[in-house]
């Protein structure tokens, strides 16, 4: 006779994570591209880059490392752990992409390639030695170009989505109860 295993998880946990993490990618974008603005005043677009970055990334990773953690040694089942876990190697990526994608917007607007920038440089490095990996494993050629392209692409709708699914609410209560339907 065999037994079955059942995995429990916890959505409510997981749809608490996945909220923090939307905030985070707010907080993330909104902190860093403040930060280099600022910065704007004291210094050029490309020196404020490379000293906001850094710090937006190791704190954003922080944060998420934080949330592991405390997910980790709380009192939910090993199923739901995992999934965290598991969340967390996915969206690591994307969460990330929140301070850069800031500067990448600011120095659009600005008219100025962000490829100056160090920080911006070294960013693209790190995720290129993660991504080209993957991109060889699965096919050769000009797949890391479209690997990349789709990596930035992705993590901005992501961001975009989670951080319009966390301000929609307080928009809907600023604007009030909607206007009873006539019949």
């Amino acid at each position: 006779m065999q037994q079955r295993t059942v995995v429990m998880v916890s959505l409510a946990h997981l749809k608490r994570r996945l909220g923090q993490y939307a905030a985070v990618w707010v907080a993330a974008f909104l902190l860093s591209g403040t930060a280099i603005l600022v910065g704007l005043w004291f210094a050029d677009l490309m020196t404020a880059a490379d000293l906001v970055l850094p710090v937006g990334l190791a704190l954003t990773a922080l944060v998420l490392g934080a949330g592991v953690v405390a997910s980790l040694v709380s009192r939910e089942t090993v199923g739901t752990k995992l999934l965290v876990v598991l969340l967390a190697l996915l969206l690591v990526l994307p969460l990330l992409w929140a301070p850069v994608s800031a500067a990448v917007a600011i120095a659009f607007f600005a008219d100025r390639s962000i490829e100056y920038s160090e920080a911006y440089a070294a960013f693209q490095i790190g995720v290129s030695q993660v991504l080209f990996p993957i991109s060889q494993a699965l096919g050769e050629g000009e797949l890391f170009g479209w690997v990349w392209s789709a990596f930035q692409w992705v993590s901005t709708i992501v961001g975009f989505l989670s951080a319009l699914a966390k301000v929609w609410p307080m928009v809907k209560r600023l604007l009030g109860p909607e206007p009873a339907a006539e019949v």
